[in-house]
């Protein structure tokens, strides 16, 4: 998901390797149904009447067994279409359907947020999670574009941006599950991305001027949305009650799978280029308003 998540995947953890803290994000047990049914009146109420949002495309995913849901990050810190998709998701299957979201390291620093995500699913953005849950039978959920995608300038919303990252591809591959694309319009218009100052900021770093509060931010942008009107950095916001429209591709089936396959630097490539052009072309069509491929 996160450019260190290929060099993880060449290393993975033995599945007890890690130390584990309740709501770490290093257990598959922790995710809650009834956690789950309890927020889901308000999704819904956010899915009906904030978003508004439409959706195609779910007769693609198969009705049961493990799979790799790849999905294009919009709508910066929030990330309303990945909430969104959720709530899709429960509507669909229902609470107890296992579905696992990996997520980044940092969102663990904060208190009582991870609790809430472990329940709904998160997992620690790491090969041997990803690998756990699929082993189990469960959907996993990834976005491989991480900040820089979450955070792309507001021109670029229309383009399916995975920052090169092929970790996802390396593990569809060594565990044999088909990628199943997840596209979304309307989300990254939640909020205005002028500018990304990162590049600026990082040159300034190496000249000596700490990070702020010591850690690399990986973006720094500045944007126009709520609650700050203008906002300086990688802030929270309030997404704008824009509609989103989420579409679930046809699953991606490669015709080699296996550990042979996933180290072929040159196969990896092609597959990583192939998902990003079918994924292009049906965000191409969403935009231009016309129906999904059959």
């Amino acid at each position: 998901m996160f450019n260190y998540f290929d060099v993880l995947l060449e290393r993975p953890l033995a599945l007890g390797q890690a130390s584990h803290r309740p709501f770490d994000g290093w257990s598959l047990d922790e995710r809650s149904p009834q956690v789950i049914e309890s927020l889901l009146p308000i999704g819904e109420w956010l899915h009906r009447y904030y978003f508004r949002v439409t959706t195609d495309g779910w007769h693609h995913l198969p009705t049961d067994g493990s799979m790799l849901l790849v999905g294009s990050h919009n709508g910066g810190m929030i990330a309303p279409d990945t909430l969104m998709f959720m709530v899709d998701w429960f509507r669909q299957f229902g609470s107890a359907r296992p579905v696992y979201g990996l997520m980044h390291p940092n969102v663990w620093m904060v208190p009582g947020y991870s609790r809430l995500t472990v329940e709904m699913g998160a997992i620690q953005a790491h090969p041997k999670m990803a690998i756990a849950a699929l082993r189990r039978g469960a959907a996993v959920l990834v976005y491989p574009g991480g900040a820089e995608d979450l955070w792309r300038l507001h021109k670029e919303r229309h383009r399916i941006h995975f920052a090169g990252r092929k970790g996802f591809i390396k593990l569809a591959l060594r565990e044999g599950v088909p990628i199943v694309p997840a596209i979304s319009k309307g989300a990254h218009d939640t909020l205005i991305i002028l500018a990304d100052y990162y590049k600026e900021l990082r040159q300034l770093h190496d000249w000596g001027m700490p990070w702020l509060f010591g850690f690399d931010p990986i973006v720094f942008p500045i944007y126009l949305g709520l609650p700050w009107g203008l906002a300086i950095g990688p802030l929270p916001n309030i997404p704008l009650p824009v509609p989103i429209h989420t579409r679930i591709c046809a699953p991606i089936v490669f015709k080699r799978y296996g550990r042979a396959a996933a180290l072929d630097r040159d196969y990896v490539n092609a597959c990583y280029e192939e998902v990003v052009m079918r994924m292009q072309m049906e965000l191409d069509r969403l935009v231009k308003g016309q129906n999904g491929a059959i």
